[in-house]
């Protein structure tokens, strides 16, 4: 099980280490399990000769994402397990804290799907948040994702051993996190579009009680430990 100890440095904006370990240049780029989109926003403000598709499985996420057009960014229903374009569509794949969002079952056949619109020599940058820290302990009272976190990385593992991957690149770094107050992180952590929590009062309480005394007079600051790995798909 990964952990925290790793982590030595603190970056506010994921698209510099991104940046850092794989060319986002006029590239094709996909990002699975897109969110809002936004370091994917961040990038084509940076590199308008790029491209990137978003895809989302969550259906009001995604109709937020079309009412917010940029040049340069399209947004397609979908997830990583049926990724709906050809062979060898894009340069570069992106999955930003979303690979242990796909079911487990389907883990292997989403890293597939990414083999396989990617182009010989793509690209494949998968960020997942560390299981570890003070942040992942208040999360996990309502949302243990230990099981779905350890099963991403083991799918990577697994992934590497067909022989059509290789790993180019590790990162582990941890990224600043904010609340408001408990409200804020209750509807941002508690309450997502895409996840129902089934938080009844009696969760609520318990919660709020372990977050309060994370609160100052400026919020609740948190960071959250980052692990990257970059594979580079070989044919």
């Amino acid at each position: 099980m990964e952990t925290s100890q790793h982590i030595e440095v603190l970056v506010d904006d994921e698209l510099d280490v991104l940046a850092s370990l794989v060319p986002v240049a006029g590239q094709d780029i996909v990002e699975l399990g897109c969110g809002a989109a936004g370091l994917a926003r961040s990038l084509l403000a940076r590199h308008a000769d790029s491209q990137v598709t978003g895809l989302e499985v969550d259906e009001r996420q995604h109709a937020k994402n079309l009412a917010s057009p940029q040049p340069g960014l399209q947004f397609v229903a979908g997830g990583a397990q049926a990724i709906p374009f050809a062979d060898a569509s894009f340069d570069l794949a992106l999955m930003l804290k979303s690979l242990h969002h796909v079911p487990v079952p389907l883990l292997s056949q989403a890293l597939g799907e990414v083999a396989r619109v990617l182009r010989p020599r793509g690209f494949l940058y998968v960020s997942e948040p560390v299981y570890g820290g003070p942040l992942n302990e208040l999360i996990r009272l309502f949302n243990d994702e230990g099981v779905v976190r350890a099963a991403a990385q083991a799918a990577v593992d697994a992934a590497l051993r067909t022989g059509i991957w290789e790993q180019v690149a590790e990162r582990f770094f941890a990224m600043p996190v904010r609340f408001k107050d408990f409200a804020d992180f209750e509807q941002r952590m508690m309450r997502p579009t895409f996840a129902d929590h089934r938080i009844d009062d009696a969760k609520l309480a318990e919660v709020a009680g372990a977050f309060a005394p994370h609160m100052t007079d400026g919020g609740a600051r948190f960071t959250r430990p980052m692990h990257v790995r970059v594979l580079r798909k070989l044919r």
